[in-house]
Order: C-alpha cells, then structure tokens, then sequence
C-alpha cells in the first residue's frame, strides 16, 4: 500500500558483506520539514510568551527607554535622580565586558532603563486590571441597578410563576437559608475566588456537562448551519477541500496566538480562554465522569463515509495541502468501493447513547490491538468529517427544507456522527455544510468565530472554478487517505446494536421546526426603540402563554466572558414585567398607550437583567456553586435543592454573528448562515435558538418532544410569528419601513 510505503524513512538487509541499508530521501524529506515545522510552532510561542510576558510593553518601548536615557546622560542631565551611578559603583569588578568605565556606564543605563520599562509595564497592568474590571459602562444611560442579594433576586425572579402559598413557603425557605447556611458556603466560595482563575467554570464543566450520564446526542450536543441563501458548488469533495483548509488556516491563527480577541461593543476584549480546546480534543466517556483529551498538535482529519471510516492527512511534510489537494483525497474516499467491516457501519452509535456503556464497552474491546489503534486515530483527529450520502439545503418556497436540514445536523442516522469529538464537519451530497459540536470545552460563539471565518474563507478568499472545483491542480502522487481496520467482535456488535437503539429512539422522539421569519427583522425592531433581543424574548413569553395558557421559569444564555475563563450565565427571562405585558396583550381591553408602556417596562427589565448577567450580577451560577460547596461539606439546603431541581421549560438562546468582519453584509445580504439548534431541555418544554439574520429576517429553530402531549414544535412556531407580529403593530411601524 502507497501509505505503507511512505511511513518507511528507511530499510536494511543483513548480507554476508554486512548490512545493507537503504535509505528514503522522500521520507527523509518529509520527516526533516516536519521537525522544522514543528521546531517553527515552539519558537512562535516562545515570542509570543515573551511578548505576552511583558505586554503592554514591548522590544521597541524597552529601545526607546534606553534612548532616553543614554541621551539624557550625554546632555548632562541625570534623570535618574544618582541611581546609573549607583549601579555602576555596584556592578562587578574585573578584566570582563566592565572593564572601561563608558561600558559600565552603558550597562548602568540599560539596568536602570530596564527597571523602569518594568515599573511601567506593571502601572499599566494594573491600570488596564481596574479598568477592564470596570462594568458600569454596561448600565450608563440605563438608570440604577438593583443592588439585591441574589437570594432576594432569585424570589424576584420566580414570583410570576407561583401563587400566594408557593411563594410564600419558598420566601421562608430563602430567610432561613439566608440567615443560616449561606454565609459559611459564601466563605468557601471567596477563598476558592482568591485561589482559582474562575470560581465557576471548572464546577461548570465538571457537573453540568462532564459528569452527565445521558446521551450526547440530542441532550448536549448542538447544531449550526452552512449559508443558505447561497450556493457555490454541488461538489462534495470541493466544497470540503476548500472548508478544511480554511479550518486548518484557522488552527494555524490559532497555534500563533494571531487571531484577535472579540470586542464588546468594540472597545472591551473578552475572554479567548475556550478557543484552546477547539481543535484536537475529544471527550471520553468514564462510568462515573468524562475527560476532555487534547493534543497539542494533530496532522490528519477522521472521516466517515458509508460505514466505513479513514484517516486523511492535511499535511504533506510542513506543508499543508492546497483545497485542490484536499479534495482530490476526499474525492478517493468517496470514490473507494469497498465495503464496511463487520461491526464498522455503525460504531459511532457508541458516542450516541449512554455514556457508561460506552466507558466499558471502550475499556472492554478497545483497549489494545487494532481496535486501539483505529480508535486512536479518530480520537486524536484534528476533528471529525462524515461524508453524507443524502442531500440536504434550504428551499424557501418549501419551509419543511430547513427542519430536515437542521434535523440531519443534531443527530443524522445516530451513527454517521462522532459525537464525542470537539466537532463533526458535516458534508451532504450536494455540497451543504454543517457542524454538529460537543459542548463541554465552549459555548456556540466559540465555535461560531470558526465557522464565519471558514465560511468567509471559503467564499471569498478561495473560490472555485466554473465547474466548481477547488483552484488549481492537484498532486496526484499524493498516498491514498488510510483506511483504519477493525477486529469488533459479535459481543461489541450487540452493545453497539444496543446504543442505536437507544439513540434511535431519541431521536424519533425529537420534534423540530425551523422556519425563516420574513416580515421583519433588526432593521424594524430598532424602529421600535427597544433591544432587538429583549423584543424578541417578550414575544416568546407572549407566545408561550398563548400556546400553554401559563407562564413557565425561562433559561436565555448570556456569555460572561468579560471575565477571565468565562462561560455563560443564565437570564431568566420570565419577570413581572413580561408577564403583565403578556396578559395585558391576551386581555385586549388595554389601549395602544398603555400595551406600549407595560412592553418598554419588560424591555427596560430584561435589558438591564442581560447587563447583570453579563457583568457577573446574574443569579444562577452563584447559587449553583454554593450547592456544590454544600455537597462537598455534606450539609443539606432544602432552598438550594428546590432552586437547582426546577426544570426550565422554555430554554432559549441566540446565535451569535458577524464575530469577525470577513465581508460587509449590506453589500451581500444573501450570505447568511441560519444560525443552530438544540434539543429541548425538559421533556414536557422547548429549546428555541434564533439568529436576528441582518436587518430584514431573523430564523428561528424550535425543538420539542413528540413523547410530550402538552407541546408541539410547528404550534408554538406558528405563535412566535404571531407574537412577533401583534407587538410590531403595538408601534404601528407602516408596512414601507420594514
């Protein structure tokens, strides 16, 4: 086999004259450019540590503080108030580089100018720690914050959902819990403050997503989607050259430390701590708990095609292949005719249904061997790519098109996605794109900054040609991707066998509606003088009630990553503001005035609820520490158990866009993605992403479950539109200003 033959650098026969070696120069070749690659990385991240290390100073402010001192020294002017003159008397005597007094005196500045360049980089370290600590600007213009313990806002915040007698009872459970218990968990919390980077993500990642016993599929994992009002090639294999590369370059960026931080509102960085793990990690299983494996460096891609799984290479030596390269390989496994191994069609159910099956199906039959090996290299892929052999796009006059296409993303057949991987690259047959993501090592922005840039790159950097291919020609001496062999016994077989059941059936059970909702979008909603977020979750309350006739506790991510490793915070959207709104608009006895009135007071509300959750004022991830904290002393909290069992009905979250500025959307407003989904939180409830897609459109991805009488995912989309559309009349935008 060609790939055989490359992995050789060199052979040997034992003759009676001696050994005979013969070496490979290609292999040679191969081997001396990747040690230089890799010798190239480490010197990169050396200066970028030194150049971190003294930041926000640098080589040239350290020069020009030399300068001026040097030249302050020849004009007789001693702006070291005597101490250049005290270091020379102190530097070491000898026949050494000291040995002229002009060279003591060079080195006497240098010394000096040196602890002076450092002095400053500290000031300005500290200045830049208070500055950016500073969140007030986030509520400037926006009246006084509420300086409630988050006890109390907690009450606040669920008072809508419960009668006289619950919320009495729970207003009980809270003094107590209060007066009692908190102060001593509290303590624990500030040391732990004092002592780690984040006193949050670490539990977070453990509790929440590591130590999770349920499937992946459908329950943590979520979706994006490719642009979908544009098509630039039918190719499978092109579209894939071109986007790996992109993705590959990205990593590249990445490995370099070149990639700039995202800003809020333009001016504050925030946290890039997630993107680490974007690349070589995948989570596995444990019958107790998860492990998130990265690698620092990885060279090839696994990729799934017709039950049969391969190992690509992305690099040739240093190098990494040109989209036209790429493609060519991907064309050879689309091409290749042979068929699944016993077992092989559908192993990636494993990753699909429950964790501790997995851990010692894993521990039991692919702990040595070649099923050790094949394992390994899927694992310790860059990332994952399945091949589809089904087409899937959006089809504006055919609204059913985007939630088969959003279903096919979240869980596929069960066993054409590698769910444990960071992400799996999805590929339909006629050139779609997508990615189904773990969620443990980053929220969906994270994922969503790579997306836009390999998309962007994609389109308008790389291009195809007319037939559309991938530019250029390809290397056609390029060694086959590897086809990874696998001995799974009929005992394997049955547990797999088992899994795809299990995920099967979730899968059935999920119900999805996407739709694309053209009336309106930013452009109107700012007419309305209110946060296009904050309009689109009243309307969701609004929606809600009239389709279950109540009001339920709602879960809205907002990202905390103003703050070192943030993640996410929680903003429930359900406050006595919305809700008086809401029955208001169902009542239909208020004037416009007055609905106008109560919707700016939810608006106000719900903005000012972001802003806390954003700047570290939020309620939930406070308490769930403090749980945590009580688990680990062994003490009980009938407050902190009510509050961290109570299921959120309605979870929600918005897609993130436009991270980087890779081509301005007034000039193509046709290249937008549709934004993501995910799977319903609860069962009897709902999961609603939506991307506010520009100025004119926002997409909506609605999931719920078939199992649950009281929800239907296309109902409640049908009362988003409506919802959507009674609170833009409320302001009586005219038709012409949509």
């Amino acid at each position: 086999m060609a790939e055989a033959h490359q992995a050789v650098a060199f052979q040997f026969t034992v003759t009676p004259d001696g050994v005979d070696f013969r070496l490979s120069r290609e292999a040679l070749k191969h081997i001396y450019l990747s040690g230089i690659n890799s010798w190239k990385k480490r010197l990169i991240r050396i200066k970028n540590g030194i150049l971190r290390g003294v930041y926000p100073g640098s080589p040239t402010s350290w020069l020009v503080v030399v300068m001026a001192t040097v030249g302050s020294s020849y004009c007789n002017v001693d702006i070291s108030k005597g101490l250049v003159c005290y270091i020379q008397r102190h530097l070491p005597e000898g026949y050494g580089p000291y040995q002229t007094p002009q060279t003591r005196a060079l080195v006497s500045m240098a010394i000096f100018s040196t602890g002076v360049w450092m002095t400053g980089i500290f000031f300005f370290r500290q200045t830049l720690k208070l500055l950016l600590s500073y969140h007030g600007w986030m509520f400037e213009m926006h009246g006084q914050t509420s300086r409630l313990t988050k006890v109390w806002a907690y009450l606040e915040s669920v008072r809508p959902l419960l009668d006289d007698k619950k919320y009495h009872r729970m207003e009980t459970l809270a003094k107590e819990f209060q007066d009692k218990l908190a102060p001593r968990l509290q303590k624990y919390l500030v040391f732990k403050s004092w002592w780690a980077t984040n006193y949050v993500s670490d539990w977070w990642e453990e509790y929440i997503y590591l130590r999770g016993r349920t499937p992946l599929m459908v329950n943590s994992n979520y979706y994006a989607m490719d642009f979908v009002l544009i098509r630039n090639t039918d190719v499978q294999a092109a579209r894939l050259g071109n986007i790996v590369h992109a993705m590959i370059t990205y990593r590249r960026k990445l490995d370099r430390e070149d990639i700039k931080p995202v800003m809020a509102l333009g001016i504050v960085p925030m946290c890039s701590y997630q993107m680490e793990r974007m690349f070589n990690t995948t989570r596995i299983p444990g019958k107790e708990t998860d492990v998130l494996q990265h690698l620092p460096e990885s060279r090839h891609v696994a990729v799934y095609h017709k039950g049969r799984f391969f190992k690509l290479w992305v690099y040739e030596g240093s190098r990494l292949l040109k989209p036209r390269d790429l493609e060519l390989q991907f064309q050879r496994i689309l091409d290749d005719p042979s068929p699944p191994q016993p077992g092989e069609e559908k192993l990636a159910a494993l990753t699909a249904g429950g964790r501790v099956e997995w851990a010692q199906a894993r521990q039991t039959f692919f702990s040595s061997g070649k099923n050790k090996a094949a394992l390994d290299a899927i694992e310790r892929a860059a990332f994952f790519v399945a091949l589809d052999e089904e087409s899937h796009c959006y089809d504006p006059e055919n609204e059913a098109s985007l939630s088969l296409y959003g279903k096919a993303l979240l869980h596929g057949n069960c066993y054409n996605r590698w769910f444990d991987k960071s992400f799996t690259l999805v590929a339909f047959k006629n050139g779609q794109l997508g990615l189904n993501t773990e969620h443990s090592w980053a929220d969906a922005p994270i994922i969503g900054h790579l997306w836009e840039f390999a998309l962007g790159t994609d389109v308008f950097h790389l291009g195809y040609t007319e037939t559309g291919h991938c530019l250029g020609k390809p290397n056609l001496m390029l060694p086959p991707p590897q086809r990874l062999q696998w001995d799974i016994p009929e005992r394997c077989q049955a547990v797999i066998e088992s899994s795809y059941q299990v995920a099967r059936a979730l899968a059935d059970d999920v119900e999805l509606y996407c739709f694309q909702f053209f009336p309106f979008g930013k452009g109107l909603i700012k007419k309305c003088r209110t946060s296009p977020d904050a309009f689109v979750q009243i309307a969701l309350q609004l929606a809600h009630f009239r389709d279950r006739g109540k009001f339920c506790l709602t879960y809205e991510a907002s990202m905390t990553r103003l703050f070192r490793e943030g993640r996410t915070e929680t903003v429930r959207s359900c406050t006595s503001e919305s809700t008086a709104f809401v029955q208001a608009m169902v009542q239909g006895s208020h004037t416009k005035a007055d609905l106008q009135n109560l919707f700016r007071k939810a608006s106000e509300k719900h903005q000012n609820m972001y802003r806390l959750a954003m700047t570290g004022a939020g309620i939930d991830r406070h308490l769930f520490c403090l749980y945590v904290v009580s688990k680990y002393l062994g003490v009980s909290s009938p407050f902190l158990a009510e509050v961290l069992s109570e299921p959120w009905r309605l979870s929600t979250s918005q897609t993130a866009q436009f991270q980087i500025q890779m081509f301005d959307p007034n000039k193509y407003p046709n290249h937008l993605g549709a934004g993501g989904g995910f799977g319903p939180v609860a069962d009897d409830g709902y999961g609603v992403s939506y991307m506010i897609a520009g100025e004119n459109t926002i997409f909506f991805h609605i999931s719920s479950k078939f199992s649950s009488s009281e929800t239907n995912a296309q109902r409640f989309g049908n009362h988003i539109r409506q919802a959507l559309l009674d609170i833009a009349d409320l302001f009586q935008v005219s038709k012409a200003n949509r």
